[in-house]
């Protein structure tokens, strides 16, 4: 198959269990609960997205004829940046978007896996995920639609009326995290409001975007 590719980079996880590890970043085109455009914001049950996932003409973005060609791009955005170095670790890709399962595939998982990459995901959690996958992070938008009840990790906003953490907590995820929502100056009191529940409920963890507060990509 094909794949639709927004923009490829590197840079280091910004939030959740793997904050810090150095990745590269694969954004895929395309999400299955909002079109990406400023006009259907309003439909959408994620309006508060920040993520730019229209089209192809990001960094290292494009149109990929198939896995092959894409592992390749991803591989060598890696390995431009060892120059020579011996490898005592393990090379790191995540796979994003939009949503990535409207286009991640075995194929694609199977040829990074053979280059010696670890394979990790950011998902809505609304279609379930391909085998293979080393590290499964899944930030629900919905409860109603939620597919991929299993993982790593699961990211919730917070707060939000529709998706009380509670709701959550019985699923079988290694990690529980809390993010405030961005909401421009109410932001900070979001924080405090997570910060709050995290100690009222230690099972859940406070996550912040540490990329968005470093500057980094």
């Amino acid at each position: 198959m094909s794949y639709s590719v927004k923009e490829i980079f590197y840079t280091l996880q910004g939030e959740g269990a793997q904050t810090g590890r150095a990745s590269v970043f694969c954004r895929f085109s395309g999400c299955n609960l909002w079109s990406g455009l400023e006009k259907d914001r309003h439909k959408t049950v994620c309006s508060f997205c920040d993520t730019d996932f229209v089209g192809v003409g990001g960094e290292g973005g494009g149109k990929f004829v198939d896995a092959r060609h894409l592992a390749d791009v991803i591989i060598n955005t890696w390995s431009q940046l060892e120059k020579g170095q011996s490898r005592d670790y393990t090379p790191y890709v995540v796979f994003t978007g939009g949503e990535p399962f409207l286009q991640l595939d075995e194929e694609l998982i199977k040829l990074l896996h053979d280059a010696g990459f670890e394979v990790a995901v950011e998902t809505n959690g609304t279609i379930e995920a391909p085998q293979g996958i080393d590290w499964i992070s899944v930030s629900p938008k919905q409860l109603d639609n939620l597919k991929q009840i299993s993982g790593n990790e699961l990211k919730l906003l917070f707060p939000l009326s529709e998706l009380p953490p509670d709701k959550f907590e019985t699923l079988a995820f290694e990690h529980f995290f809390l993010q405030a929502v961005d909401e421009g100056d109410a932001n900070d009191h979001h924080t405090q409001d997570v910060i709050q529940y995290c100690m009222e409920h230690p099972k859940w963890r406070l996550s912040l975007q540490t990329h968005k507060l470093l500057g980094l990509k």
